[in-house]
């Protein structure tokens, strides 16, 4: 994956997660309590970016985690490009 393909990617993370209640819920109650840290550092906003146990939480937005899915596994070496 090329560099500039990790940053759109990410762009897009940051943007769909006001589509995922749960991730919508989480930031409004870390906003309110003025923390970037909650619930003993199981979610985390780093960043601009959700972290959930220390990981990117991707939000639910189907097509979204379809694309990073297709971006991981469509390289050269696994033999899926066209």
């Amino acid at each position: 994956m090329t560099e500039r393909a990790k940053e759109e990617i990410i762009e897009k993370i940051k943007r769909s997660r006001v589509k995922d209640d749960k991730v919508v819920k989480v930031v409004k109650e870390m906003k309110k309590a003025r923390v970037q840290v909650l619930r003993n550092d199981e979610w985390k906003i780093k960043n601009k970016l959700v972290l959930k146990e220390r990981k990117m939480y991707v939000p639910k937005d189907k097509s979204l985690r379809l694309e990073i899915i297709w971006l991981h596994h469509n390289t050269p070496i696994e033999g899926h490009r066209e």
